[in-house]
């Protein structure tokens, strides 16, 4: 989660060392007006972890018992209500197990505060990316970075919950190339209602007009955080926020994207930035998979390109695809994965054959044509030579002109030849691909048909290790049986999310 090299020196902050039980804080690795984050080492179960501490500037600092003290008791109602809405900010991230989400581990109150004890992720922010690498950041990249957080931001909303605070700076990208869904608004939008001061708690160009409403409750909903991620995309494809969406109320100065045609783009994302940023709510798309389907990916779009990385190995999202035609996928499925034919098992076909075509015809040297040529199936009841031609062969890396090797001879007429020795097959390919695979209890994994004893971990995720190749996944369960192929060409990490 740092991204520093140099020790951050933020007012209020917990001293280096300081211990919550097992946890230890090592180095201070944010703060803002709201909070601090930490990153902390847990003694028992050796790892680090993040904790982010209720630490409102505004309205309380660090006595010299390391206690938070409020600068006015006229402050106490809003700290208090601030407190408890980071409180049940935690307990509701502590529900979702989603990769893309920010995994809360625990909660506790001490120093007259609140803590959540968080995972650690290595990375930056999405503002500090697009700073650092701006050549990395294109359509296809872009395309790449929406699945993972789409799926995470409906997640939320099928829950029942807005974010109501996406925004670059809530976005982190993992080492691996990943997205990160930060922090929720709660604590901020509650300190900023009750202090009169809900506008400045807002972040311009990327609130919504219904967010700066005095009876906003009633008229937020899905579209709300769209309007937020539509600000986030305006952002990376143009390089500033859209214009304040108060500002716009009273005069709309929005340019649209589609008519400023920037390079590199395609009408269909930057049409649906557009309608993302519709000024009305009843004018954006209403649902997360509405705004996917604005996105739809052709049905063959161009080999991907590699993500834009920090460091190591690339991340793909594999979402497995139901297979039941009695349930129709949603646009957000359809912009998560394509849905693949066979082609791999008529290439299979046509390699069979030919393995075995040249089976049949690899003694063609060593006798006389007009005697061997047509040594099919008939002959094999008579010539015991012929078994070669008729048992399978054996798998292996070598070129199939290798796997047969013992001419096919007619035993009445020539000696039997000495038979050369079998080619060695290959050693097996070393594992490069790490494969997570989200399971539910009961359900079945079989890789090409064969069955694996897979147990998931706490996070609900099992794991395999495979060499380069294809693989079909098939994941049988109460809901049916869904299946994807997957083709593994290059090291790096796998997620196949059957659930999504």
């Amino acid at each position: 989660m740092s991204e520093h090299d140099q020790p951050l020196n933020v007012p209020n902050a917990l001293p280096l060392g300081y211990r919550f039980n097992e946890f230890e804080i090592k180095e201070v690795i944010g703060g803002g007006g709201f909070g601090i984050v930490y990153r902390a080492w847990d003694h028992q179960l050796e790892r680090d972890i993040a904790i982010k501490e209720f630490m409102p500037a505004s309205l309380a600092v660090r006595s010299d018992d390391l206690n938070l003290v409020l600068r006015s008791e006229r402050f106490s109602k809003t700290f208090h209500a601030g407190l408890n809405s980071f409180i049940q900010e935690a307990r509701l991230l502590a529900r979702f197990n989603h990769p893309n989400l920010l995994h809360v581990l625990r909660f506790w109150v001490q120093n007259d505060t609140a803590y959540m004890g968080t995972v650690f992720y290595s990375g930056t922010t999405l503002s500090s990316f697009r700073e650092r690498n701006p050549q990395s950041v294109n359509e296809t990249w872009i395309r790449r970075l929406l699945p993972p957080l789409l799926g995470a931001i409906k997640t939320i909303h099928e829950a029942g919950y807005l974010h109501r605070d996406i925004s670059l700076d809530n976005i982190q990208i993992q080492s691996s190339g990943e997205p990160i869904l930060l922090d929720f608004g709660s604590a901020r939008k509650t300190i900023g209602n009750l202090s009169d001061e809900s506008e400045t708690m807002l972040r311009p160009g990327y609130a919504p007009i219904e967010q700066y409403s005095d009876n906003d409750e009633s008229e937020q909903g899905a579209w709300t955080d769209i309007y937020a991620l539509g600000a986030v995309l305006h952002t990376l494809i143009t390089g500033a926020p859209p214009p304040v969406s108060v500002v716009r109320s009273i005069e709309d100065n929005y340019q649209p994207l589609v008519q400023r045609r920037l390079a590199g783009y395609s009408a269909s994302l930057l049409s649906a930035v557009d309608r993302a940023l519709a000024l009305k709510p009843e004018d954006r798309p209403q649902s997360i998979d509405d705004f996917a389907a604005l996105m739809a990916l052709p049905e063959r779009e161009p080999e991907p390109l590699l993500s834009a990385r920090i460091s190591g190995p690339g991340t793909m999202l594999v979402p497995v695809e139901e297979e039941v035609v009695s349930k129709p996928d949603s646009p957000l499925k359809t912009l998560l994965g394509h849905r693949f034919a066979l082609p791999g098992l008529v290439a299979a076909g046509v390699l069979v054959g030919l393995c075995a075509g040249l089976l049949m015809s690899g003694g063609h040297q060593a006798t006389p044509p007009a005697e061997t040529a047509q040594n099919d199936a008939p002959a094999a009841t008579t010539t015991p030579a012929s078994s070669a031609v008729t048992a399978p062969p054996t798998q292996t890396d070598e070129p199939a002109e290798t796997v047969a090797s013992t001419p096919v001879q007619r035993a009445e007429t020539t000696p039997t030849a000495t038979p050369e020795p079998e080619p060695q097959p290959a050693p097996p390919a070393a594992p490069v691909a790490q494969v997570y695979i989200r399971l539910q209890q009961g359900e079945r994994v079989q890789v090409n048909g064969q069955p694996q004893a897979l147990v998931p971990a706490v996070n609900g995720f099992a794991t395999l290790q495979l060499p380069p190749g294809s693989y079909t996944f098939a994941i049988s369960g109460q809901n049916g049986t869904r299946q994807q192929t997957l083709t593994i060409s290059e090291e790096g990490v796998w997620l196949l999310d059957p659930h999504s």
